[in-house]
């Protein structure tokens, strides 16, 4: 009895979710909408959040700065992380998740390897010195620096570069450096990355951007999808309400093809509904 009770139930059920997928009945149809758009919604922030892993948490974010853009890039600025863009952030469980430009953990080995955005080595969000109050940066990790104290004196090591135990740092092909040229004395208090944006000339630790090696702790994931002008939208909303002008730093390439994309995605439903307009009026005309 209960299993004909349930079917009996559940063909009630079905009855009525056909009637309602099919009514006409103008409110119906709205909720209908409603109902679809919330489940597609929802759909991709559940498969956003599985990939990226920040689960409940903003899955993307919006490039502000040019400071990892490269010069000569092609019309549309594809493959490399421009104002403007939106990039979807994977999260970091160790360090070992991480490939630095000249690193090698878990095995991994950025020389070797895939280029990502335009250079060797994984491109991270953090906020520098650990400020979760302070606008988080999107740099590329460079090397993992070792910071070491006994008797009061400070040396660093960066295996990488084949530098042991030096109280000074010198490499100014890779930005460590500072902006006279000169080595940097750093006064580091912990090991961590060291982190450089593209554009910039010289690390973000000598350059006053973060004043320490990036911890694990400090990193909210890494780059792993460019999706090119979108993040434009986001830019100028948030522009709106602040008074600052992030938008001014959007290359024109990128806003005409975000321009182009917009009048695409407008256009798609006018077309369909002139097409159907056309069609009905020419089965009225045959009847």
């Amino acid at each position: 009895m209960k299993k004909i009770a349930n079917s009996i139930s559940f063909s009630a059920f079905k009855k009525k979710f056909i009637k309602f997928w099919q009514s006409d009945n103008s409110k119906i149809s709205l909720v209908r909408d409603v109902v679809i758009a919330l489940s597609a919604v929802l759909i991709v922030l559940i498969l956003l959040w599985s990939y990226t892993g920040q689960w409940f948490a903003a899955p993307m974010v919006a490039i502000e700065s040019g400071s990892m853009e490269h010069p000569n890039s092609p019309f549309g600025r594809f493959g490399t992380i421009d104002a403007g863009d939106m990039v979807l952030v994977q999260k970091v469980y160790s360090k070992n998740d991480l490939v630095p430009h000249g690193g090698n953990f878990g095995g991994a080995q950025a020389s070797n390897g895939d280029q990502t955005y335009g250079d060797y080595g994984d491109v991270i969000i953090y906020y520098p010195d650990g400020d979760m109050e302070d606008k988080a940066v999107i740099h590329r990790v460079m090397f993992w620096v070792d910071v070491y104290e006994k008797n009061g004196e400070k040396t660093y090591t960066i295996n990488d570069l084949g530098i042991y135990n030096q109280t000074t740092l010198y490499k100014p092909e890779y930005g460590i450096k500072t902006y006279h040229e000169d080595p940097i004395s750093p006064n580091w208090s912990h090991s961590g990355f060291l982190t450089k944006g593209d554009n910039n000339d010289i690390i973000d630790q000598a350059g006053g951007i973060s004043y320490n090696p990036v911890k694990l702790e400090w990193i909210s994931g890494k780059a792993r999808l460019e999706i090119p002008w979108l993040g434009t939208i986001n830019l100028f909303f948030e522009d709106l309400f602040s008074g600052r002008n992030t938008v001014g730093n959007v290359h024109e390439d990128s806003l005409i093809c975000l321009v182009i994309l917009i009048v695409i995605l407008i256009s798609i439903p006018i077309i369909l509904d002139i097409k159907d307009y056309i069609k009905d009026k020419k089965n009225q005309e045959i009847h």
